[in-house]
């Protein structure tokens, strides 16, 4: 008895079962690309719920439909040639409590939301299209209206939506998907554990209609994330190092640290910067890129040291980077929404055991190093570094910046 026991168990482990597929089609769904199908779409999540959970099948085709909530125990696959195109009425998302920005609040829900969902995938090798163009226009129209006025905007005042937001969600797998055209950020997780984001193609424009805060990847207060074999141009930052903003940010529970992130084998194009780190951010900690060819005129790595929070960011190792560029390295103040409210506190950075190294681009400059008056920097060093640039000089603060075997213009920086 024992064992078959042992026997069963053994054909269970190399024979796993599969998670039953719930083809939209079959379940009420319609190839109709004009039609508003929600409801339909949602109805079939909340059924493989009810059942103990399945994949959600997009087959080929187009599907217009606002946001999804998926469930415990189901994901998404998008065949070849299947599109799930979000809905550009801001009605079809709703507004409920979310994360933006660095705050806890409330705000229109994704296109794809999953919230608690271990285990969550979505694959492709189909398209997620946010379809942003009228959110794009509405909130550069109202931009122009408020500069008219003297005033300034910030990015919450025009209601668009993400295009994925994953929320409290650990082993967490998105795969060769095409994430295109979102309203706001494209892929946002938050306090999310063990994610893996895989041969994934994410774009969003430039022109004609610039797609605004289209971040490609905003990590917040997750851990133990790999994001390799992807491209990624956006028209904004390719993959942000996010957890909180404010003088109180560090002291708040639903803030914390961004670690152990590694990034390898991907290649960035046309975005405002590679990897960016500070402009919501109190702590990161041992992050990687690697391995990665850069195809752009931005930053390969930006710190945005805000004067209004307590930012610590160490151990951040950038390698073996080839490619063409706009700066090697941009370490300045960041001002954007700055706000002290009412406190006295004088918040500072801290940045520290940063190495650049392996590293060889064409850049429109070396780069800049010059944070806020408090700001530290210590033990930030460039190691075999062979840039070709028409502005070669590093603007640079800070003593405790080593510098071996760099050559700019086929000259070597001594220190």
């Amino acid at each position: 008895m024992k064992s078959l026991y042992i026997f069963t168990l053994l054909i269970a482990f190399l024979h796993p079962v599969k998670a039953q597929e719930y083809d939209i089609i079959r379940y009420g769904a319609r190839t109709d690309s004009t039609i508003i199908q929600t409801k339909a779409i949602q109805k079939v999540i909340d059924k493989a719920f009810a059942k103990g959970g399945g994949v959600i099948v997009i087959p080929k085709g187009t599907y217009l439909t606002g946001a999804l909530f998926f469930k415990k125990k189901t994901s998404l696959v998008l065949q070849e040639g299947a599109v799930l195109k979000g809905s550009d009425e801001i009605k079809d998302y709703p507004f409920i409590p979310s994360r933006m920005e660095g705050q806890s609040l409330r705000y229109f829900a994704a296109l794809i939301n999953a919230y608690g969902v271990d285990g969550f995938s979505i694959k492709g090798p189909g398209t997620i299209n946010g379809n942003g163009l009228r959110f794009w226009k509405t909130f550069w129209a109202h931009r122009e209206e408020m500069k008219k006025m003297g005033k300034k905007s910030t990015n919450l005042e025009v209601s668009r939506p993400r295009l994925i937001f994953i929320w409290k969600s650990d082993h967490v797998k998105i795969q060769q998907v095409k994430l295109r055209n979102s309203g706001f950020w494209t892929t946002h997780l938050y306090q999310c554990n063990d994610v893996l984001v895989e041969d994934t193609n994410i774009q969003s424009p430039f022109k004609p209609v610039p797609a605004p805060s289209s971040d490609g990847i905003d990590l917040d207060v997750c851990k133990d994330v790999r994001i390799r074999n992807c491209y990624i141009s956006v028209n904004d930052d390719a993959i942000v190092i996010k957890g909180g903003k404010g003088t109180t940010a560090h002291q708040l529970p639903e803030n914390g640290i961004v670690e152990d992130v590694l990034i390898e084998n991907c290649t960035f194009g046309p975005s405002h910067a590679t990897l960016t780190i500070g402009s919501e951010c109190i702590h990161a900690k041992n992050i990687t890129m690697k391995n990665c060819v850069v195809e752009n005129n931005c930053p390969i790595l930006k710190f945005k040291m805000r004067g209004d929070t307590f930012q610590l960011f160490e151990n951040i190792t950038i390698d073996n980077i080839s490619g063409t560029c706009g700066a090697v390295i941009d370490l300045n103040p960041w001002s954007q929404f700055f706000d002290l409210g009412g406190s006295e506190a004088k918040p500072f950075g801290i940045i520290k055991n940063i190495k650049l190294s392996n590293i060889k681009v064409k850049s429109s400059k070396f780069g800049e190093m010059q944070g806020n008056p408090l700001d530290q920097v210590a033990d930030f060093s460039f190691k075999n570094v062979e840039v070709t640039t028409p502005n070669p000089v590093l603007k640079n603060k800070y003593e405790d910046v080593k510098f071996e075997n760099v050559v700019v213009n086929g000259k070597p920086i001594v220190h």
